[in-house]
């Protein structure tokens, strides 16, 4: 069964809800282990699970998810058990695949594609892949269904960034900082921000590189993120329970760091309907409806516009 990235990001509109997208390696630490995780962050609140196929030249990753690629490749993880994993996966949530180019290049990216389609994954992110050189990709995930997810970062220039708008789909994975991934507390950069403020299209703003904490998530849906994407925070707790007698204190760390960051973006989504206009306007009148949308989350604005 294959769940549907724009119709996620509808039902959480209707809410006014950010969407919590996690990101775990498939086959880590063992491939019989990997449905129980999913499972364990669907039930904490993860609304899309992002499934790394594992590379062993992983140019995009920090060290955490590099060590997670390596024991799922030492594992047994291949592309082969990574569509059957992802086929057997029991979860009403959309699944979508990260990998590098150079497994698809030599899967064939039409039968690539098609087996995402097949298994159930509704897009796929490939960070070593420019947009320029993409269209073969973006040609076979128009004919399967699939959506192509894109990446800007803070220094992507205008000229780039319109090109991406263009081909993606999904929903638009921007990056809160500049280098590799990996989990780093503290407060969200003024360049997340400004990111956000520039990117104007339609489709959903996904931020990650770097978030892991209830506190950033609910920081970055206030400054106008749809979705708050985190890796590294939930890897590393699978990297610290490798132990197969360990398997529910996994599953339980994870589905409780789940929650705690999906409450901080229903909080977010709590203090925007406490908003109340200034004494005398109708929000609903043409010549009120724009005041401080610079200042609002996509998912408030396509909840007023009625946009998909």
């Amino acid at each position: 069964m294959t769940v549907e990235i724009s119709g996620k990001f509808a039902a959480l509109r209707e809410k006014g809800e950010g969407a919590l997208i996690a990101y775990v390696m498939a086959g880590d630490p063992t491939p019989e282990a990997t449905p129980k995780i999913v499972r364990a962050l669907v039930r904490g609140g993860a609304d899309l699970v992002e499934l790394g196929m594992p590379f062993s030249d992983p140019v995009a990753d920090g060290p955490t998810i590099q060590a997670a690629g390596g024991r799922a490749l030492e594992a047994g993880m291949n592309p082969g058990r990574y569509f059957e994993l992802v086929a057997g996966l029991e979860v009403d949530v959309p699944l979508i695949c990260m990998t590098y180019y150079n497994l698809i290049f030599h899967y064939g990216p039409e039968a690539f594609v098609k087996k995402c389609r097949d298994s159930g994954i509704s897009g796929i992110i490939v960070p070593d892949l420019p947009v320029e050189e993409a269209g073969e990709l973006t040609a076979a995930c128009g004919r399967h269904s699939v959506a192509p997810i894109f990446l800007i970062a803070p220094t992507t220039p205008e000229n780039r960034v319109e090109r991406v708008l263009s081909e993606a789909g999904g929903f638009i994975y921007l990056l809160s900082r500049l280098g590799v991934t990996g989990a780093h507390p503290g407060e969200i950069g003024a360049s997340a921000k400004a990111l956000l403020a520039r990117v104007g299209t339609n489709l959903p703003k996904a931020v990650g590189f770097g978030v892991s904490t209830a506190g950033q998530a609910e920081a970055l849906i206030r400054a106008g993120a749809d979705a708050v994407i985190v890796g590294s925070a939930f890897v590393n707790i699978i990297a610290s329970n490798q132990d197969p007698e360990e398997r529910e204190e996994l599953e339980k760390q994870l589905e409780a760091l789940a929650r705690e960051l999906k409450t901080g973006i229903r909080n977010a989504a709590g203090a925007a309907a406490e908003t109340v206009p200034e004494s005398g306007q109708n929000p609903e009148l043409p010549e009120n409806r724009d005041r401080g949308l610079e200042n609002r989350s996509n998912t408030e604005k396509f909840v007023q516009y009625g946009k998909i």
